[in-house]
């Protein structure tokens, strides 16, 4: 039953109160924010226009590679599924049926397929894929006992890069090959470690060209975002230096984008000389924040960037005005537990 109304929540939808252990109550007043929200298109000048009017409680959003699609996870209730949307016709398809829960869609290269993440056979997230029109079945890829993220495919197609939460090492990265094709079928081959360290690694993303691997570490106390050569060995390349998150290659130009900690969009240019990666000093894209879509789980995206190297698909943070966005009163509310004991008596069904 509702107990405390009125309360401020952040752009991921935590309320900001607290208990303590003798029963005082202290919150935020101010506003709730909703986890549902629309996609909309920025460009580098922070206009935004409406990409799907529709609020829903979604993330890990990516477009296909013809761009004319896109793919997201929406959560309705206590549900999450894939789903493929049609921005041109404005058509939404539910793409997986199953119960368990299904998180953060990639597509393949050729934009036939999308691989996932899934709680079915067991309740933990193990990686699957399936035709992304809907017809076939699905097949499973990974059989783990560690929970398991899908992030990017190689150009080749061949060659899937997800991260794994590993008990001894935490979240490493790792590579998955796929031999086959679609009149033979396709054998998924032996998971092997790309990159264990004592520290979180997520979210291994591809560039255009399959030569690099961005990537997202917290080897310094924060996450930054790193690339490395593919399939290596080689040198290491911090991009971020303020905290970086959600790596995001153009496909259209050589620039590396990636979210910053205000929630900005930040873009580094970078040039190949050999074996060197070299990028420049990062800049905001836009200086309009961008509104994350949080999940349970680490190094999910809030974003994604358009085949045509000009727009994002997000949702742009909500607008705050000088007397909204200071924070300058709480709220104590004394003997809390006497008050819950009122509202909600022992016993009461």
């Amino acid at each position: 039953m509702p107990i405390v109304e009125g309360l401020a929540s952040g752009q991921a939808g935590g309320a900001q109160f607290d208990v303590s252990a003798n029963g005082t109550l202290v919150y935020e007043p101010g506003q709730t924010i909703h986890l549902e929200a629309s996609i909309e298109w920025m460009d580098h000048d922070g206009r935004t226009t409406t990409l799907r009017s529709a609020p829903a409680d979604w993330s890990n959003i990516m477009f296909a590679p013809d761009g004319r699609r896109l793919a997201v996870d929406i959560r309705e209730g206590t549900q999450a599924d894939i789903w493929v949307y049609e921005w041109a016709r404005d058509t939404l398809s539910r793409l997986t049926l199953d119960p368990a829960n299904d998180y953060k869609p990639v597509w393949t290269p050729d934009g036939r397929r999308i691989a996932f993440s899934s709680q079915r056979n067991g309740g933990i997230n193990n990686l699957y894929w399936q035709r992304a029109d809907g017809t076939g079945d699905v097949q499973r890829l990974t059989t783990s006992t560690n929970v398991q993220f899908p992030a990017s495919w190689h150009p080749s197609g061949k060659l899937l890069a997800f991260y794994e939460l590993r008990p001894q090492t935490g979240h490493d990265l790792m590579i998955l090959p796929i031999e086959g094709d679609e009149a033979s079928g396709w054998k998924p081959g032996e998971p092997r470690i790309w990159l264990s360290t004592g520290f979180n690694e997520g979210e291994p993303m591809f560039s255009p060209d399959g030569r690099w691997l961005a990537y997202v570490s917290n080897k310094t106390g924060r996450q930054e975002v790193y690339v490395r050569p593919f399939p290596g060995p080689g040198g290491e390349w911090q991009i971020s230096t303020d905290g970086g998150e959600m790596p995001t290659w153009s496909r259209s130009q050589r620039e590396l984008f990636y979210s910053a900690p205000a929630r900005l969009i930040m873009v580094s240019a970078y040039t190949v000389d050999g074996d060197a990666f070299r990028a420049d000093k990062s800049r905001a894209w836009s200086d309009v924040p961008v509104r994350p879509r949080t999940r349970p789980a680490p190094f999910f995206r809030s974003f994604d960037l358009h085949p045509d190297g000009q727009r994002f698909a997000l949702a742009r943070a909500a607008a705050q005005s000088g007397a909204e966005s200071k924070t300058d009163k709480v709220v104590l509310v004394f003997n809390f537990f006497d008050e819950l004991r009122r509202l909600a008596p022992t016993g009461r069904r």
